[in-house]
């Protein structure tokens, strides 16, 4: 973080205010994780503080202290407002483009109060007073554990440690990611040692899922379709197949990397059709040196870190399917 970042926070902070939390829309673990882990932080100081998310996270998350208390946009607008423009600082953690949190954002850029961006992606919009950027690490999470250190460490106790623990362990891949450092497990480390529950907290994130859950895995991978010659696949989940498995918020995440786990494969894509929002969801993972963060970005609306990446088209999944084939076909020399 720039060494002004601190000071400057630090002061904004020297005397009680009301301020508001936010996540992405259809928030992660790093992003609840980051937001709760932060609220009890603020808390602790003596703040008002409140999370608000632009819609539902998936049921796998419903356990995170205090994830009871989150306001969301979509079902109380008119109090979040409220809440937003009386608000002194405005945290924004794991985005970096108002964007992200539509329509919020029309809010957001009325509002008066200061406001303090957290994240960890590339390429961030300019709309904050306050910046901690670094798309060097590997979660939010991570970065405002080092924020909390830096302001008081003291203050980090197991109730935060569970928060930002879920972030770093979800972000991570649970710890097999490119971005896990030494300084990640120092951290993680230096989480243990407050207590946390490390086992029960994995259970809670990748053992409850639902049968439907995992018969939508099952059409997934029956969906997988490899590009000859090249060293990528992806796969395709119409509205059909996810209304067949009683679909719920959450019930895809980590299916794209199951593709990256074949032997010899760089990319792996995944299309998941929603006719509500008349948009197909896109995510991208590879390993090396594939960028899809850039085929992302020049091709499909999104854009992320080097390794993971979001994306979206407004075509229909078939025209969708076929130009994410045909696109992959132009990066043979990468992925042959």
């Amino acid at each position: 973080m720039t060494n002004n970042f601190i000071p400057a926070l630090r002061e904004q902070l020297s005397s009680p205010k009301n301020i508001v939390v936010i996540p992405h829309k259809n928030p992660d673990g790093d992003a609840l994780g980051s937001c709760l882990g932060w609220k009890h932080f603020l808390d602790q100081m003596g703040h008002n503080c409140t999370v608000i998310s632009p819609n539902e996270y998936p049921k796998f998350l419903d356990w995170i202290p205090d994830q009871e208390t989150i306001i969301k946009f979509n079902q109380e607008e008119e109090a979040c407002q409220k809440l937003l423009f009386d608000a002194d600082l405005i945290f924004t953690f794991d985005f970096n483009s108002l964007g992200r949190i539509k329509p919020m954002d029309e809010v957001i850029n009325k509002c008066k109060g200061i406001k303090v961006m957290i994240d960890h992606h590339e390429q961030p919009d300019d709309y904050a007073d306050l910046m901690y950027s670094d798309p060097s690490l590997g979660s939010t999470c991570e970065m405002v554990y080092n924020v909390m250190e830096a302001l008081d460490v003291s203050k980090i106790n197991k109730t935060i440690a569970t928060c930002i623990y879920t972030g770093i362990v979800t972000d991570s891949g649970s710890f097999r990611f490119q971005s896990t450092t030494p300084i990640t497990h120092s951290i993680v480390s230096n989480l243990l040692d407050l207590g946390i529950d490390h086992a029960q907290i994995h259970q809670n994130i990748y053992d409850t899922y639902s049968f439907g859950r995992l018969q939508l895995l099952g059409k997934a991978l029956s969906n997988l379709v490899k590009v000859e010659p090249l060293q990528a696949v992806y796969i395709t989940l119409s509205q059909e197949d996810l209304n067949s498995c009683d679909f719920k918020k959450g019930d895809t995440d980590g299916f794209v990397n199951y593709g990256l786990s074949l032997e010899g494969i760089e990319l792996a894509i995944i299309m998941i059709e929603n006719t509500q929002e008349n948009i197909v969801k896109m995510s991208f993972r590879s390993k090396g040196t594939f960028n899809v963060n850039e085929f992302a970005r020049k091709h499909f609306n999104g854009g992320g870190h080097n390794n993971a990446a979001g994306g979206a088209s407004h075509e229909s999944l078939a025209i969708t399917k076929e130009k994410v084939h045909q696109t992959i076909l132009e990066y043979k020399d990468q992925l042959s």
